[in-house]
């Protein structure tokens, strides 16, 4: 049997060796995103919370939200969370995913949307609604982007759409007409 004395002790010893919260954003500030390097989970919105568990105050809980609920990077991210965390002195981490509310792309930060242009992908906040799309006689819309992408190499809005998918699912590929380079773009979500 657990005395409340002994409760009272556990916790204080457990609450004496945990890292900082300073510490702790730092760590996860450092985390990179595995599909996209030169952002952090942080940057891009991915870790929605963190707090010690009320219960198990030896275990540091971190909420993390997926870009989108099928992203294959997801379980390396987990992976890189925790193992961010125990270089610390984390001992016991738990990750959990939340899908409600989903990921939006509304919650990459400023300095995210910056880093992503000088990576070279367009960011979900710099395209513009364009002209609207003509339907043909038959009722069917050519493929072809409503947006005004500008291009994060020469910032020419002469761009266009070739596919909707780029080199993962959240961005699309496009291609500017001026420097005829291609690019992603984020696609806000």
């Amino acid at each position: 049997m657990v005395t409340r004395e002994q409760e009272a002790l556990a916790a204080a010893v457990a609450k004496a060796e945990r890292p900082s919260w300073r510490s702790i954003w730092s760590a996860l500030a450092d985390v990179p995103d595995p599909e996209i390097p030169v952002l952090s989970v942080l940057d891009l919105g991915v870790v929605r919370g963190a707090e010690w568990d009320p219960v198990e105050p030896e275990v540091l809980v971190v909420r993390v939200t997926p870009t989108y609920s099928g992203c294959p990077a997801t379980e390396v991210i987990i992976e890189t969370v925790r193992q961010a965390l125990a270089d610390i002195g984390v001992r016991n981490a738990r990750i959990e995913t939340m899908l409600s509310p989903p990921w939006s792309s509304s919650w990459l930060s400023a300095h995210a949307q910056r880093r992503l242009s000088e990576y070279g992908i367009a960011p979900p906040g710099s395209a513009t609604i364009g002209a609207p799309v003509t339907i043909d006689v038959r009722g069917l819309a050519p493929l072809r982007n409503r947006s005004l992408v500008p291009c994060p190499r020469c910032g020419s809005t002469r761009t266009e759409l070739v596919a909707p998918f780029g080199s993962t699912a959240c961005k699309a590929q496009y291609r500017c007409a001026d420097c005829l380079e291609p690019f992603d773009f984020f696609k806000p979500i």
